[in-house]
């Protein structure tokens, strides 16, 4: 999944502002305990960090975009 795709996303299912606050300050345990922003900025790949997004969040991302 190329980066401007994840952040589409991201944006589809919680809004562009809420979005940009999610990935800064939301903490996933998922993603070893570092927020959306520092997954990205330590190389994870997009695609685990949305499989993480979909794990945390299942009733709000819609079906169609996991």
């Amino acid at each position: 999944m190329r980066l401007t795709d994840f952040w589409t996303r991201l944006e589809q299912t919680f809004g562009s502002a809420y979005a940009g606050s999610l990935a800064a300050d939301q903490v996933l345990p998922q993603l070893g305990g570092r927020t959306i922003r520092e997954a990205l900025d330590a190389g994870e790949e997009t695609v685990v960090v949305w499989r993480a997004v979909c794990a945390a969040y299942p009733d709000r991302v819609p079906g169609r975009l996991r």
